[in-house]
């Protein structure tokens, strides 16, 4: 087992062994959170970051052997919603197949970096994700307002943001948000809201062994334009009627992308 979480075999047996006719490209969402120093445990490159370690780890080379890339980065501003761990980055990795995935931890120069992650993660969750049917909602997007005309645009100080919720729905929650979501959304258009990717999970194959039912990515133009979204009464009225009945378990993430093709994929 690794020290920065635990694997979920059920899931893994999946990923390995999913008929090729029935396999096809998988989202990893890496939700990870770094040691202040990286731990070699043999007092090697002593004071490196974890953060620096993780930057060491990245294993570009045996991702391009199997087929994935990397579609996604950002870092994180803060995490005010959840069990208080203070998330720092955020990466998604789109593999081919399911089985690509397993390939690339097998492969010799993916094992050899791997010492790497193992002495700068503190703790991270890796979730199976596939993108959600959202033609509905990319229409209703459309009525969005222009960043041009909302009061806080995108600045050098305070540039775009991604709002990061990692969910777990109650019985019924998902429908239940529905309601939710329909006045929710009509707020965040008018302060230039946008869907950056919507993804459903299919498993958790590293994290604390908690599962999560979808994971979503709201783009705004700024934070300062997202908090008067999270001020807005309307919202507010609606968060007590349903969103926070649906949800049994969820994270908040304050994301700053650095890379980020989802629209793309």
């Amino acid at each position: 087992m690794p020290s920065y979480g635990t694997i979920d075999h059920e899931y893994g047996h999946k990923l390995a062994t999913t008929d090729p006719a029935d396999d096809g490209p998988v989202w990893m969402v890496n939700l990870m959170k770094y040691k202040e120093v990286a731990d070699y445990g043999d007092g090697a490159d002593s004071g490196r970051s974890g953060r620096a370690a993780d930057d060491e780890y990245t294993p570009t080379g045996p991702l391009k052997a199997v087929g994935a890339e990397i579609v996604y980065v950002a870092e994180v501003d803060a995490t005010p919603l959840g069990d208080g761990t203070q998330w720092d980055r955020v990466a998604i990795v789109k593999y081919p197949t399911r089985r690509s995935f397993i390939e690339m931890q097998q492969r010799s120069d993916f094992q050899d970096k791997h010492v790497h992650k193992e002495a700068g993660m503190e703790m991270t969750f890796v979730i199976g994700c596939q993108p959600m049917a959202i033609d509905g909602l990319r229409e209703l997007e459309k009525e969005s307002r222009s960043w041009d005309n909302v009061e806080h645009p995108p600045d050098d100080e305070d540039g775009i943001l991604h709002v990061l919720h990692v969910i777990k729905w109650n019985e019924g929650g998902r429908e239940r948000m529905e309601g939710y979501h329909d006045a929710a959304f009509d707020v965040a258009q008018e302060h230039g809201a946008r869907i950056a990717g919507w993804f459903e999970a299919e498993g958790t194959i590293v994290g604390d062994g908690r599962t999560w039912d979808q994971v979503r990515f709201n783009e705004f133009p700024s934070r300062r334009e997202f908090m008067e979204v999270v001020a807005d009464p309307r919202r507010l009225k609606g968060q007590e009627d349903h969103r926070e009945p649906a949800m049994a378990d969820t994270y908040t993430l304050f994301c700053r992308p650095v890379l980020d093709t989802l629209r793309k994929r």
